[in-house]
């Protein structure tokens, strides 16, 4: 008995110590990802970034952040400190939603990079030049047009590559169960102002919430949308190779709303798809070059928690910056704020790769 005694003793004393590191290693998991920089503040709710790349000197690259305000809202211009460059801050818009960026696009008189945001309160997306950020759009390019639900939200731009053409694919606060999206051909009308051309209604909806936060990858050229409370659907960015949905994944993977997806590349095949799990704080990430057999398979590799709140929009680059080697990862937060997380620390904690 007294053997028994002490065997059960030690027995215990291991698995109590076996325990605390279990528990030791759980409150680390759980441990958020912190931002290295939280920006200035804009007028009332920060909703979607993009990130501008400025090639020939890369300190002085850019973040645009919208903010949703009925009658105050606009588009912010971010520095890589998230100081508010009031010079290129737009304001006094209508609800402005997402925002995408797209580089070298072909005008009249050269090209240009541009940005290119929903304007809910007015039912168009708006055009602006970088890194001036000049209106280019007469005033706004009219989106859904008659249609009775209208109400654009979501933005992405393809560039395709045969021939350089530039495409907005447009979300809206609701729609039918097909032909959700619209896909619009940007072009310049001769004389530097930029209209649209609708090219195609596509994507499927399952009408159970909404579908704001749509992402293009360049180099595979394919969309993907967040269809909340369902999952990602991915289809053909280029119109020309048909409507067919190629993939559904992330379901039942969220605690509620999936939203704000952003594509890591490591090259121009592979990386990671990062959608925010807004209601838990956490971003699910998923490979972007699919499975060995099958290129439409998006299983979950991991999932990490940060440090945004309910965040709804997000945009990550892989090219390095000043303070951001590896890439930069930029997520809303409810907070008022974009907050800029270092790449290399999201990989540690996720244990992904970084771009060399």
């Amino acid at each position: 008995m007294h053997f028994n005694h002490i065997f059960s003793t030690l027995a215990f004393a291991v698995f109590v110590f076996s325990g605390c590191k279990q528990s030791q290693k759980n409150a680390e998991d759980a441990v958020a990802v912190k931002p290295v920089v939280v920006s200035d503040t804009v007028f009332e709710d920060s909703d979607d970034p993009a990130i501008w790349i400025n090639a020939a000197n890369p300190a002085e690259s850019m973040i645009l952040g919208t903010d949703k305000h009925d009658t105050n809202g606009g588009v912010y211009a971010f520095d890589l400190k998230g100081k508010i460059d009031r010079s290129r801050t737009i304001t006094g818009m209508k609800r402005v939603n997402n925002i995408d960026i797209a580089y070298g696009f072909k005008t009249a008189t050269g090209a240009v990079d541009i940005a290119v945001a929903t304007e809910r309160g007015r039912n168009a997306i708006r055009i602006f030049s970088l890194p001036a950020m000049l209106a280019i759009d007469n005033g706004g390019v009219p989106v859904f047009e008659g249609e009775k639900e209208r109400s654009p939200m979501g933005i992405a731009l393809y560039k395709r590559a045969g021939d350089d053409a530039i495409f907005a694919i447009v979300g809206r606060k609701s729609g039918p169960a097909e032909g959700y999206l619209y896909q619009y051909l940007l072009k310049d009308n001769g004389s530097g102002i930029i209209t649209g051309q609708l090219v195609r209604k596509f994507g499927k909806y399952s009408g159970k919430k909404e579908i704001e936060s749509i992402a293009v990858d360049q180099q595979l050229g394919y969309i993907y949308y967040s269809d909340e409370q369902v999952g990602i659907r991915k289809y053909y960015a280029d119109p020309v190779k048909g409507n067919e949905e190629l993939a559904l994944f992330g379901k039942n993977q969220f605690k509620e709303d999936n939203e704000g997806i952003s594509i890591y590349n490591l090259d121009d095949k592979t990386g990671y798809i990062l959608v925010s799990d807004q209601s838990a704080n956490r971003f699910n990430i998923y490979p972007r070059e699919g499975t060995k057999n099958e290129q439409h398979n998006h299983p979950l590799l991991v999932s990490i928690p940060v440090s945004t709140n309910q965040s709804d929009g997000s945009e990550v680059s892989s090219v390095s910056v000043p303070g951001f080697e590896g890439g930069i990862f930029v997520a809303m937060s409810t907070d008022k704020t974009f907050q800029y997380y270092k790449w290399v620390d999201i990989a540690k904690k996720a244990g992904l790769k970084i771009r060399k």
